[in-house]
């Protein structure tokens, strides 16, 4: 099988730079337009993998055959083109100028982020949930969320929204997790905390003043862990309902850890303790 054969029998259309599909992909890679339907760029051999394996919807596919010069490019064209009916193909030209890799491998699809129902999330008696306060830098998000899917959690909680998660420094800094990790939008921290009151779980306050460090905390319960923001931490509403504060040890000169690297410090550790028991 070669490229031009998939792109035979799928009726792919050519399409220029100032087509509006080009344009709508460059407004989601700019983070500049509106997008109601959560669509984020995929490209590269290994994303689109992962999203063939989630089954995640396929809005569009774009193929530059210049590009394409491998059998596994070939079939995973093959598999993805039965996914959509918004099928194209570009130029080396255009390609390139949409493409964020150094060395494209003319794959590219437009992508539904999935989409969880909070009303059934059943998390099991030893989950641990990672709440997100308020994170303004899509980066953090991204990592975070990749340490979430290797730590093992359950769900991550976005509460105060700050950063798009169809944003392409998120997608790329998750490595994929953004596929295969839950994430819930909560509209308040009042109706999170409530949920997870509701469901029993122990909510836990990332703070630099607490008095205990997370080393000493037994875990082993249902566990929130909440991160605050970059610049102003934790929103105040978190401290106006039931909960435990816990920190990591600063030994050098520095007041705190970045909240990417400190959030993976606190989710291993509960991790390791409510499930490897």
């Amino acid at each position: 099988m070669d490229i031009q054969e998939v792109i035979g029998r799928h009726a792919f259309l050519p399409i220029g730079e100032q087509n509006p599909k080009i344009k709508q992909i460059k407004g989601i890679l700019s983070n500049s337009k509106p997008n109601p339907h959560k669509l984020f760029v995929a490209e590269g051999i290994w994303i689109l993998k992962m999203c063939e394996q989630f089954d995640t919807p396929i809005d569009s596919l774009i193929l530059c055959p210049d590009h394409i010069r491998t059998p596994e490019a070939c079939e995973l064209a093959e598999k993805l083109a039965g996914k959509t009916d918004l099928l194209y193909t570009v130029s080396e030209k255009t390609f390139e100028k949409i493409s964020e890799r150094g060395q494209p491998d003319g794959l590219m699809a437009l992508a539904r982020l999935p989409s969880h129902d909070i009303a059934s999330f059943n998390p099991p008696k030893n989950a641990v949930i990672l709440v997100l306060d308020g994170i303004e830098i899509p980066g953090n998000v991204g990592t975070m969320l990749r340490m979430a899917d290797g730590a093992g959690l359950d769900g991550v909680f976005l509460c105060n929204r700050k950063a798009r998660l169809t944003h392409p420094k998120l997608i790329k800094g998750s490595q994929g997790a953004i596929l295969s990790v839950p994430v819930f939008e909560f509209e308040s921290v009042a109706l999170c905390r409530k949920w997870l009151k509701e469901h029993g779980f122990t909510v836990y306050l990332a703070d630099t003043r607490a008095e205990k460090y997370y080393y000493d905390e037994p875990f082993g319960i249902k566990t929130a862990l909440v991160m605050g923001s970059e610049r102003y931490g934790i929103t105040r509403e978190w401290y106006d309902g039931e909960y435990k504060m816990i920190a990591i040890p600063m030994l050098g000169k520095c007041d705190s850890l970045n909240v990417g690297v400190a959030a993976t410090v606190l989710c291993y550790e509960a991790s390791m303790k409510n499930k490897m028991r």
